[in-house]
């Protein structure tokens, strides 16, 4: 049996954690030997929805997406749940179906509702008392310590940066095993937040975010123990996918760019089609 998250927290070298959006990218992902993958929000709803992350996909969008690629992945799996998605008594719902669908994790954030992407303008925080009693919930709704609960705060954008560490602060007394302080704005906030806590700490690397890209010796030694990368793998998608097609336009042909194409029978062999081929010789007389 691999090791939980938990477990892999206790090792000294940083927890590197792709971001992945749909069920390719995850597939990619999962056979790489990365020690823990992010399900990005940002990307889950681009992708899902064709939506901006904008609080308009639902828990049950959500949840559906937790479910598919927990339920593939080998890897340790930390998923974004938003705001909770209502209440308390939602906060405990979602919590639960999270866990129940094999995520190793829950981010949970103190935005107001519509919550935006954390490298976005417009963000507004709720009362630091009301995400206190969120975190609460949410860690009396679980059922296993194995299961852990990211409190994230985005006090930073528009309350600064000491409101910001003081909100992680409540948050980690209130029982989360990993706090979050999103879009610190300069190597020195990185390292005054890495100064301040002595619980683990997540850094998002989102390029050309608000944050600055730092090395993992860096993030290290800064005191972070996992880099998320949401938009990395959504980013160069986009790229690889609006080059292609734009050769398709121009030369009504993909014979330009064929050398630069994931090879069609290995791709076949990622989605699973060995098993299918192996299943259709074994029942080939029948």
């Amino acid at each position: 049996m691999s090791d939980t998250l938990k477990q892999r927290l206790t090792r000294e070298d940083l927890i590197v954690a792709p971001g992945v959006y749909d069920m390719i990218s995850l597939r990619i992902a999962d056979r790489m030997g990365f020690q823990a993958l992010y399900m990005t929000g940002y990307g889950v709803v681009a992708s899902y929805l064709g939506l901006p992350d904008a609080g308009l996909a639902t828990y049950t969008d959500m949840l559906n997406r937790v479910t598919a690629m927990a339920g593939m992945a080998k890897t340790p799996l930390i998923c974004d749940g938003d705001t909770g998605y209502g209440g308390l008594l939602n906060v405990q719902h979602t919590v639960r179906g999270y866990e129940a669908a094999g995520a190793a994790a829950i981010q949970l954030e103190d935005q107001e509702f519509p919550k935006k992407c954390g490298h976005t303008p417009g963000r507004r925080v709720i009362p630091m008392e009301d995400m206190v009693r969120k975190i609460k919930v949410a860690v009396e709704a679980r059922d296993s310590s194995a299961f852990l609960i990211i409190a994230r705060t985005d006090a930073r954008t528009s309350l600064g940066l000491d409101e910001a560490l003081r909100r992680g602060e409540a948050y980690a007394k209130a029982g989360a095993d990993i706090l979050f302080i999103e879009s610190p704005e300069s190597e020195a906030e990185m390292e005054r937040i890495g100064r301040t806590f002595d619980v683990p700490l997540i850094a998002n690397m989102v390029e050309k975010g608000r944050t600055p890209l730092l090395s993992a010796e860096q993030l290290r030694a800064f005191g972070f123990s996992i880099a998320i990368f949401p938009g990395t793998a959504f980013l160069a998608a986009g790229a690889a996918i609006e080059r292609v097609y734009g050769t398709l336009k121009e030369a009504g042909s993909s014979q330009p760019v064929a050398d630069q194409l994931y090879d069609f029978d290995q791709f076949s062999r990622l989605m699973g089609f060995e098993a299918v081929w192996d299943f259709d010789r074994r029942h080939a007389d029948q």
